[in-house]
């Protein structure tokens, strides 16, 4: 434990560290919940932050105590939060640790989410875990002001000794899904609910804010799509959030209404109205991070597939090594389609009547990708 580093009096307590506003409950061993309120603002001046603290345990000591900040968005997006919470979660049934969260609701949140955790003295946090790319410049900040503390990043670097960092080649997996959907495009393809019209030359992606970590979703999708017909154009359309399904929903529709077929969404929460679109327009979604037609079985009837980003692994794997003395600080780890990171997964309902033909030639253009004969842009 890392006692010696804090700053403030262990009387201050989790939701008190840095007075955050927000609902905090906790679960005790029985499995009830109690839920209290509180709200201030802190040093920093941010407030509005929705913390939620959720003490798991497993009798004994915790092999470890672990924050969570979410990206925005929160739980509940069925895709990139959501994926790192089972990620906490697994950790917690398999090594026995305690996780608690906390789910800004702006960028300006994440500098004081990130200092709860590492201020805290009761309990002291041995890793906190920075889910997204925005998270950066807070991180850069509080890593730096908190030594001792350790943190782990997922979809950006910051270089550190105590910071350990997660990327993954979403490029690559973004490929495998565009490949998939250029294919199916390009042929009449039906199902129960919905259909292709058999000479389309467009897709469409929508994308949540327009950064270069969302670029290359866009990219590999764009480049998979060509890959499979030259003739295709991608639609793209950046909403600006990763939480409005209804933006998300007028982009996508306006694509199916120009002639898309298929649309993939790299857009969080925002991506829920893309498969609404879908349903409405008799068309086809896929999903992203995890496995949509799972997470959202609503619209398991229109998702062909997702590009599933196992967030959970990076948060798992950091945990364990936490727990085990093996904090990879300083160092980035990556996470691509060799080491399963990236995927191309079918959905439960549709992957069964995707025709084996067209799996088999996503199937070698991954291979091509793996062994280096396919080299995926990262920029649109």
């Amino acid at each position: 434990m890392k006692g010696d580093r804090r700053t403030f009096l262990k009387s201050a307590g989790v939701a008190g560290t840095i007075a955050l506003a927000g609902c905090i409950s906790s679960t005790d061993d029985s499995g009830s919940t109690e839920t209290t309120t509180e709200g201030s603002t802190d040093e920093s001046g941010g407030d509005g932050t929705e913390t939620q603290t959720e003490q798991t345990t497993s009798g004994g000591e915790m092999a470890a105590n672990i924050g969570m900040v979410y990206a925005t968005g929160g739980l509940g997006d069925k895709s990139f939060n959501d994926m790192a919470q089972r990620g906490a979660q697994e950790a917690k049934d398999e090594l026995g640790i305690s996780f608690s969260q906390a789910q800004p609701e702006t960028n300006s949140d994440f500098k004081p989410a990130q200092r709860q955790f590492a201020q805290s003295t009761d309990p002291n946090y041995d890793l906190v875990c920075c889910i997204g790319f925005a998270q950066t410049d807070a991180l850069k900040e509080n890593a730096s002001r908190y030594s001792d503390q350790h943190f782990m990043l997922v979809d950006s670097v910051v270089e550190a000794d105590n910071v350990a960092n997660y990327v993954f080649k979403e490029h690559e997996g973004s490929f495998q899904v565009g490949h998939l959907a250029g294919l199916l495009t390009s042929q009449q393809f039906s199902t129960a609910k919905a259909e292709t019209s058999g000479d389309s030359t467009t897709l469409g992606f929508v994308g949540g804010v327009k950064a270069p970590l969302i670029e290359k979703f866009q990219a590999g999708f764009e480049a998979g799509a060509k890959y499979a017909n030259e003739d295709i154009d991608v639609q793209s359309s950046y909403v600006g959030s990763f939480n409005d399904p209804t933006a998300g929903k007028e982009a996508a529709a306006s694509m199916y209404d120009s002639g898309a077929d298929i649309v993939y969404h790299a857009s969080g929460a925002t991506g829920l109205g893309v498969f609404q679109a879908a349903k409405e327009k008799g068309k086809f979604a896929i999903g992203v991070d995890a496995d949509q037609s799972k997470s959202d079985p609503d619209f398991k009837e229109y998702i062909l597939a997702s590009m599933v980003k196992r967030v959970n692994t990076a948060v798992f794997e950091a945990i364990e090594s936490e727990v085990n003395g093996n904090f990879k600080g300083g160092n980035v780890v990556t996470l691509g389609l060799e080491r399963n990171g990236v995927e191309c997964v079918y959905g439960q309902t549709l992957g069964s009547e995707i025709p084996q033909s067209v799996k088999d030639k996503v199937s070698k253009s991954r291979e091509a990708i793996i062994n280096g004969e396919i080299s995926v842009p990262s920029k649109p």
